[in-house]
């Protein structure tokens, strides 16, 4: 008999650590013939113990492989002139890459047959066999990554007194019927690969200064947390009068703020590598998310509730620790929360990403008091009846928070209205003109 290694078969004098690498390639490949006892050159040397050698065999494959591999090999013992020779028959898997467990779902792990040569898959070649072997959907899909931590995770869920450990991990689609952590994983732990990035800009438009940037990583839960804890922090409340009765509003609903900020965590396509993005301007706050709408569904739809998740898994886990109350609502809360304000939020969408703008409630109040044509009309009678002026001197006369009198006075500064003199408590002002 004529033995020559191809791309479906394989000789081994003995059985080798590397054996391993053999059987996984023509799993992850087209299946094949692996013969233990055999020179390269088709010398056939035979095996002394071939109990031994089905033990080693049986136990590599059980303990060293992922998934399990070993419905998919069959070993037998078999006789080549005189010598008894180990026959490995491997099958094309159904859920490959399958890997060697210590190396992971990487190219150090996942190999494939390439002609007569075993050779690491790329990370191209492991991302098309997961997208066959898992479907469409990213959440779904065995993680790259497979040394993940969840302390961010585990801590918010120990807040909302909900338990998290190894059976949770399996129902909430963190690990798959293998044991495998999928990409939902990945994204709530704390070694998530994307970022949340927000933008403070001083005016109106992209071309004006930064006033502040950030970007925030680790868990989607802890991106959410320090994102929306700075969005609260540029929510300023503006102060009206009708008479002697005080009114408070704030520049955004904190519900249309909350669920902006849900909605472009849950529904976002995980599959770009890009950041969310975040942009805060004088006039409006826009969140900007990749993936455009899901495939059936137009702007109405969602203005109505009606709501094609493209992160089932993560929509669930979010209901689950009250973070959403229900599929389909966040919009319509957000069009609620404006409502009787004479403003509209605005929904944008692209074949590869989505934007929610909400407009600021107060702009025009802001540009009013600042250009001094207030009702109260503060501002001038400050800068006309006083040479200098503090921080503490605005508050009083307009009755606005301290941060609201710094953020007035700073637009100021910025336009060479008003100079500043002086440094922290001694801090004042005169008009430049």
């Amino acid at each position: 008999m004529d033995f020559k290694e191809t791309s479906t078969l394989e000789l081994k004098q003995q059985i080798t650590p590397d054996l391993k690498k053999e059987i996984i390639a023509f799993a992850n490949t087209n299946g094949g013939l692996i013969y233990v006892g055999i020179a390269d050159d088709g010398t056939v040397i035979g095996l002394d113990d071939t109990d031994q050698a089905l033990l080693q065999v049986t136990s590599m494959l059980h303990d060293a492989v992922r998934p399990d591999l070993t419905m998919f090999v069959e070993l037998n013992i078999i006789a080549l002139e005189k010598k008894s020779i180990l026959k490995i028959t491997v099958q094309k898997g159904t859920h490959p890459p399958y890997y060697l467990q210590g190396k992971g779902i990487r190219p150090e792990g996942v190999y494939i047959r390439h002609g007569a040569a075993t050779i690491p898959a790329s990370e191209d070649a492991i991302r098309a066999m997961i997208l066959a072997s898992d479907g469409e959907r990213y959440e779904n899909r065995r993680s790259l990554r497979q040394d993940l931590s969840f302390a961010a995770l585990q801590d918010f869920f120990a807040k909302k007194h909900i338990r998290l450990e190894e059976p949770q991990f399996m129902t909430l689609g963190l690990k798959n019927h293998d044991g495998i952590y999928t990409n939902l994983a990945l994204l709530l732990s704390d070694e998530c690969p994307h970022e949340v990035k927000i933008a403070v800009f001083a005016g109106t438009s992209k071309t004006a200064p930064f006033q502040n940037r950030r970007e925030f990583g680790g868990s989607l839960i802890t991106q959410m947390q320090a994102a929306y804890a700075m969005l609260e922090q540029y929510n300023q409340v503006d102060a009206s009068f009708e008479g002697l009765l005080r009114s408070d509003k704030t520049d955004y609903p904190d519900i249309a703020l909350r669920e902006a900020l849900l909605n472009t965590l849950v529904h976002r396509e995980y599959s770009y590598s890009g950041s969310t993005i975040i942009n805060i301007f004088h006039d409006r706050v826009e969140f900007v998310s990749f993936g455009g709408l899901v495939q059936g569904l137009n702007m109405d739809d969602l203005k109505l509730g009606v709501s094609e998740c493209r992160n089932e898994k993560m929509a669930a886990l979010f209901y689950r620790l009250q973070l959403i109350e229900a599929y389909g609502t966040g919009i319509p809360k957000i069009f609620d929360s404006y409502e009787g304000s004479g403003l509209l939020p605005k929904l944008e969408a692209s074949d590869h990403a989505f934007r929610i703008t909400l407009p600021n409630r107060n702009f025009n109040h802001h540009k009013n008091i600042t250009n001094g044509t207030s009702p109260q009309n503060s501002w001038l009678t400050l800068m006309q009846d006083k040479k200098t002026f503090t921080r503490q001197d605005v508050e009083n006369t307009m009755n606005v928070s301290r941060s609201k009198a710094n953020n007035l006075i700073k637009d100021l500064v910025d336009k060479g209205t008003l100079i500043p003199h002086g440094n922290g408590k001694n801090r004042y002002y005169t008009m430049a003109n």
